[in-house]
């Protein structure tokens, strides 16, 4: 099993993800339960599809951290 960082952003009344270490493997919805679903099925997905191309399978590397500065 591997662990992939997901980023979730939401704008008006949708949510989106990505995965930055798989690019191009993004979901989009109207909740984040929905949307996090979705990107799970998508990763599942995209990683099936590259190892039927005989692609190598990125390890996970991205990381995120929140930073609190004045604004």
């Amino acid at each position: 099993m591997k662990n992939y960082l997901v980023v979730f952003e939401h704008e008006g009344d949708s949510w989106s993800a990505y995965v930055p270490d798989l690019p191009g493997c993004v979901a989009a919805g109207d909740s984040r339960d929905e949307v996090s679903r979705l990107i799970r099925e998508a990763i599942e997905f995209h990683i099936e599809g590259m190892r039927e191309e005989g692609l190598p399978i990125p390890e996970p590397k991205a990381d995120a951290e929140r930073v609190d500065v004045a604004a």
